[in-house]
């Protein structure tokens, strides 16, 4: 399968991105992700596939794909703000004729000549946009304008030809509303801009310049080039003050870099040579000469942007049901529209023009754009600020979520201790000491656990052991053959229990099934431990802790830190086996950091992973703290449950104004003018209470 990356411009609501969607579903594509708010789309198809034809039907149902690379600017002339502006200076002398009496403003062919331009703007824009969507079986908000504007407009026309007099002319009307929606139009789009804005500087953050190296006749030479033109191998100096271009590893010089707008952690992070640096971060004291070891959409910048992204377009399931009624939102307002002009009419025993101006107000007032722009925009806010503070939230449907959560699992090494693991007392049976030590360094060395990653930091240059054969088994240790045909074990008290009574000990050597030594670590808890313990007991949450490590270890930290529960000396399969109890009786999150803790990361609701576990794990996890610091979890529940409850005040608000403001346009409360204005700013209040979520306290 292939996935294809690209914007689409001109989308102006919920019901244009669900009109594209439809369009890509009828051609067999998979995993549609698209956001009107962002202008992202994304989806799947065989690799064998040609996706232009699929992309070009796009262009043909009105709108315009830009593919990255493209950077296409909009015409002046074709953007909102133009079209506002242009219809505005023709409607203020129609809207200045209701309380100025100058005589020519109220002749009728000036006040055809005035609204002719802008309905003519308003159904090149709206118009267009109203028939795609018929076209494609779905009616959107424009269709509502469209209705609304024509009905005015043809009616005061008619009057004009006919010389029918004053009482049919509702030219303002028209112009009134197609200038007021463009306005609402205008805000809604910076309103909704707002709320992107943490990935946006994220993605500002990945274009600078670099300094790069060129060796010429034994001498560094200094080119300064776009980063984007970096390659992989290249050779980059950083000074004091300046972004680091690309990925890399430092190979000279020493300093400090700031990762706060990738860690959320405001102190800078000592680096000195075989360190790794990120691209985008920021050199704010030393100097430093980087290899490049990756660039573009491979650097850990643009996996975070790329997933976030991805999270911002996958739709939570309250989102689903405002979709849904989206979808039979505009034919109900078409019927309701029509019922008031028949009631006003034969029954309400009123003229012609007070009926239809009523069922214009019925078009013109109702918001489905609001019920569609509810959820994302939250989402977007609630997603952008955990990516700014080090969280990385996997889909919006995990924000939603984390409101469910009653239950946090943590695996004990690594994850609760900080996984730099101090060698104690050691002893080899049967060998010398230098034999044991290479032995286990040459079979930890294969793997990515935290006491392994301790073992072979602390014995490095033990020596080398020809082993073959070495292989990892999930919870239990490791096992291999060395040339002469013995099999050497390392694990936990359960592979040497049938050995020794000596329980005590951390890991144990096993050669052909005798024991061959053991050694003992010590383990420090984080410090921020404590504090997220008491946050999480202070909000109602039960805390478990599940470890493979030795009972008396477990139970040691669990008492430390004031935990619930503990179950210790757990493989995989039991800790799966252990989540899956948890979960029928509430909804469980799960932290860890190690390839055992995968299968019980996929199984929870939702898996939390730090950035220094293993690949496996971060694939399998929710939500990745990228600071690797515990203490960001309980912001990250926090969030989780703000986002719902914005998602929640969006929708009744939602919901509210249009239940509350049809039935009062309906009733002939609310003349079509005012109607157009309120509609407009009902989006915008959506967006600003989203924005709220970029700085109110969550937790």
């Amino acid at each position: 399968m292939q996935t294809i990356n690209c914007k689409v411009k001109g989308m102006n609501c919920a019901n244009c991105a669900l009109t594209i969607s439809k369009y890509l579903e009828k051609k067999g594509v998979d995993d549609v992700v698209i956001s009107f708010a962002t202008e992202e789309l994304s989806f799947s198809m065989p690799a064998e596939a040609d996706a232009a034809p699929v992309l070009e039907g796009i262009n043909h149902l009105g709108y315009h794909v830009e593919l990255p690379g493209d950077n296409q600017t909009i015409p002046f002339h074709k953007t909102l703000t133009f079209k506002f502006f242009f219809c505005l200076v023709f409607t203020l002398p129609l809207l200045l004729h209701m309380w100025v009496n100058w005589h020519w403003l109220h002749n009728t062919w000036v006040q055809l000549a005035l609204t002719t331009p802008v309905y003519i703007v308003g159904m090149l824009h709206f118009g267009k946009s109203a028939f795609r969507s018929l076209r494609n079986g779905i009616a959107n908000m424009d269709v509502l304008i469209t209705i609304g504007a024509t009905a005015a407009f043809g009616y005061s026309l008619t009057g004009s030809l006919q010389n029918l007099g004053a009482d049919y002319l509702f030219y303002e009307t028209a112009a009134a509303i197609i200038t007021l929606v463009f306005l609402g139009n205008l805000l809604e789009e910076r309103s909704v801009k707002q709320t992107t804005t943490a990935i946006a500087s994220l993605a500002r953050m990945q274009i600078t310049t670099a300094r790069q190296i060129h060796m010429e006749n034994g001498a560094e030479h200094i080119h300064e080039i776009d980063n984007r033109d970096l390659r992989t191998g290249d050779q980059v100096l950083v000074n004091t003050g300046d972004k680091i271009p690309m990925d890399g590893t430092i190979y000279w010089g020493s300093g400090h870099v700031n990762e706060s707008m990738i860690s959320g952690e405001s102190a800078p992070v000592e680096k000195k040579e075989k360190d790794k640096v990120i691209g985008g971060t920021i050199l704010e004291e030393g100097s430093i000469k980087i290899f490049i070891t990756a660039t573009g959409k491979d650097t850990v910048l643009s996996y975070i942007i790329d997933l976030v992204k991805q999270a911002q377009g996958n739709k939570p399931p309250m989102q689903k049901l405002a979709d849904k009624i989206s979808a039979i939102f505009v034919p109900l307002v078409l019927a309701i529209a029509l019922l008031t002009f028949a009631g006003w009419y034969w029954i309400g025993d009123t003229t012609f023009a007070v009926a239809m101006m009523r069922s214009v107000a019925v078009l013109v007032i109702a918001c489905p754009c609001a019920m569609g722009l509810a959820t994302p925009a939250a989402v977007m806010v609630g997603l952008g600020r955990a990516a700014r503070n080090g969280i990385l939230i996997k889909g919006g449907n995990t924000l939603e979520e984390f409101r469910n959560i009653r239950q946090i699992v943590f695996d004990k090494t690594g994850t609760l201790t900080t996984g730099k693991l101090q060698l104690g007392a050691y002893r080899a049976i049967g060998m010398d000491e230098q034999t044991f030590k290479a032995i286990v360094i040459n079979l930890e060395k294969y793997s990515s656990h935290p006491v392994a990653k301790s073992i072979t930091a602390q014995w490095k240059g033990a020596g080398q052991y020809a082993l073959q054969q070495v292989r990892e088994h999930k919870g239990v240790g490791m096992m291999a053959r060395d040339k002469e045909g013995n099999e050497w074990q390392l694990g936990s008290y359960k592979l040497a229990a049938h050995l020794t009574t000596e329980s005590e000990h951390n890991i144990y050597l096993i050669k052909n099934n005798e024991l061959a030594g053991w050694l003992n670590f010590t383990d420090e808890l984080r410090p921020e431990a404590t504090g997220v313990m008491q946050q999480l007991k202070a909000a109602g949450i039960k805390t478990v802790l599940l470890s493979g490590d030795m009972a008396s270890k477990c139970n040691a930290v669990a008492q430390q830190l004031g935990m619930d529960e503990v179950y210790a000396e757990q493989s995989p399969a039991q800790k799966l086996q252990k989540i899956d109890e948890l979960m029928k009786a509430a909804p469980v999150a799960m932290v860890g950091d190690g390839i055992n803790d995968a299968p019980a990361l996929a199984k929870a609701a939702i898996g939390i992973s730090l950035s220094d576990a293993t690949q496996v794990a971060m694939q399998s996890a929710n939500v990745i703290l990228l600071n690797n610091n515990l203490g960001a979890l309980p912001l990250a529940m926090g969030l989780g449950k703000h986002t719902y409850l914005t998602i929640k005040q969006n929708l009744f608000w939602s919901f509210a104004y249009n239940v509350v403001a049809i039935p009062v346009a309906a009733l002939g409360f609310l003349n079509p003018i005012l109607g157009a204005l309120v509609m407009g700013l009902s989006d915008v209040v959506l967006a600003v209470n989203s924005v709220r979520l970029r700085f109110k306290k969550v937790r």
